[in-house]
């Protein structure tokens, strides 16, 4: 066999067996899908391949802000990388960290390879906050404003608002800037508890 040609059956198998969920995307369609993506989003490749990436995200929001927040920093750096909602084929809603790199900077989505993978982060992490304010708090680590977080939780934007205003007193901190940072501080309780001392 040629070496050109073990060379390409290797690039296809590192692909395929990635250690991340990977895909190939152009104009935000999936291209192509590696193996791994049955265990992290629970279709097979051959489901995935040909669709849009919509597909993988809670709502049309999610989709349109990210995408476009991806596109303009893929535009500065070679490699973009964040944490972000995403839906399993069982509707599930999980936190992954996403992570891409664009063929051409001057049009990040003609074609670009994203990898995917589920965070250790627990919902619990967030600590005394209610199941509606630990919500907000994914978003607003993820950089998402006010009124955006209102579109992805099909809510007001006074009603995010107001959680927020209830998360700041909660976590004892002075503004919005001092509650992202002390969210994305807060220590996972199940690996602290893990490490002992």
């Amino acid at each position: 066999m040629p070496a050109s040609a073990m060379t390409r059956d290797y690039e296809r198998l590192a692909f395929l067996h990635a250690p991340d969920a990977t895909l190939i995307l152009k104009d935000r369609v999936i291209l192509r899908a590696s193996l791994r993506v049955l265990e992290v989003f629970g279709w097979t490749p051959a489901e995935l391949e040909g669709q849009s990436i919509r597909l993988l995200y809670p709502g049309q929001s999610d989709y349109e802000v990210i995408g476009e927040r991806a596109r303009r920093a893929l535009m500065e750096q070679p490699v973009y990388q964040d944490e972000r909602f995403m839906r399993r084929k069982d509707g599930q809603v999980v936190w992954m960290e996403g992570c891409g790199a664009a063929l051409d900077r001057a049009d990040p989505q003609r074609l670009a390879i994203w990898t995917y993978r589920p965070t250790d982060r627990k919902a619990a992490q967030f600590g005394p906050l209610t199941a509606a304010e630990k919500r907000v708090a994914r978003y607003l680590v993820n950089g998402f404003t006010s009124k955006e977080i209102a579109l992805a939780l099909n809510c007001s934007h006074r009603t995010v608002e107001v959680h927020r205003a209830n998360m700041i007193r909660k976590m004892q901190v002075r503004n919005s800037f001092e509650l992202v940072r002390k969210l994305l501080m807060t220590p996972d309780p199940d690996t602290a508890a893990g490490q002992g001392g």
